[in-house]
């Protein structure tokens, strides 16, 4: 039987995740990886910082990289930044939060929607960044 004096940090409700967003990178280079997730952490808090370093890029095998952002709130909107190449990457999570996702790479990038995968309240988008293009 539970009480209300029971309650404790072990008894805590569960975080409010609809505001996360998984997002992984990989078959890029690990500079685009880099400028990815920089202007992701200029517009939204994660659970990586700008001090941990990605991990170096082994030829041998693939990499893969990934973070969790919280689009609750937006911090500030990073100005363009450049890519080697287009980069391709998933997001995952509520279907307002990854629209929000979408939204400030947008600040950052040309963003393409290659494709979604829709769950009963969550959504995979892959996404296809580029330099943006000049402005008209």
């Amino acid at each position: 039987m539970s009480t209300v004096n029971d309650h404790s940090a072990d008894h805590a409700p569960p975080e409010d995740t609809s505001a996360e967003v998984a997002v992984v990178l990989d078959g890029c280079a690990q500079e685009d990886a880099t400028a990815v997730f920089a202007a992701l952490r200029a517009s939204f808090p994660s659970d990586r910082t700008a001090e941990d370093p990605l991990a170096e890029a082994d030829e041998s095998r693939p990499m893969v990289w990934s973070a969790t952002f919280d689009v609750s709130r937006t911090l500030g909107l990073p100005g363009p930044a450049r890519l080697t190449e287009p980069v391709t990457i998933t997001v995952q999570g509520g279907y307002r939060a990854v629209e929000r996702m979408q939204d400030g790479l947008a600040e950052a990038f040309d963003v393409r929607v290659l494709g979604t995968a829709s769950g009963d309240q969550e959504e995979e988008a892959q996404l296809r960044l580029e330099n943006q293009g000049p402005k008209r």
